[in-house]
């Protein structure tokens, strides 16, 4: 019998959060999402704001037919790149929303990364800002993966 008393150490990482993160530490998780955009195509991004927020509002939810607010992880308000014109009036800035709440009941039901699943909504979101499809959407965050697979 052994009695070397080496630690033994799990084969798996510990996950960033074992608590519901605030809304700072959201912030910074879309930020980091936010940067691992392509940069040909965060660069046409730098008018949408992108914001944190509890829940839809009562107007989104009713315009949207939602049963419940936890239904919507993310919108994107504005009008898309692909149907502006010079000739446009200036309007309000293109917004990119994002909902903490639901977020964090979708990660906590799911499982899946927390960083993981506000980098996918986001780039969603963005991809509306661009008009692209939902096809377009997944060749961009595969795009954004490449990218930063290549920084590691």
């Amino acid at each position: 019998m052994s009695t070397d008393h080496t630690e033994v150490t799990p084969p798996f990482a510990a996950p960033r959060f074992t608590t519901p993160p605030t809304l700072a530490e959201m912030e910074e998780i879309a930020q980091a999402a936010f940067d691992s955009i392509p940069a040909f195509l965060r660069d046409r991004c730098a008018d949408v704001v992108v914001r944190f927020e509890e829940f839809p509002d009562e107007d989104v939810q009713e315009a949207m037919g939602l049963e419940t607010p936890f239904e919507l992880l993310g919108l994107y308000q504005g009008v898309s790149l692909d149907q502006k014109s010079l000739h446009d009036l200036p309007r309000e800035p293109d917004m990119v929303f994002l909902y903490r709440s639901p977020l964090l009941d979708y990660w906590i039901e799911t499982g899946e990364d927390l960083t993981d699943l506000v980098r996918h909504v986001l780039i969603h979101e963005i991809g509306h800002h661009f008009g692209f499809s939902d096809e377009d959407m997944e060749r961009l965050e595969g795009l954004a993966d490449e990218d930063q697979e290549d920084e590691d």
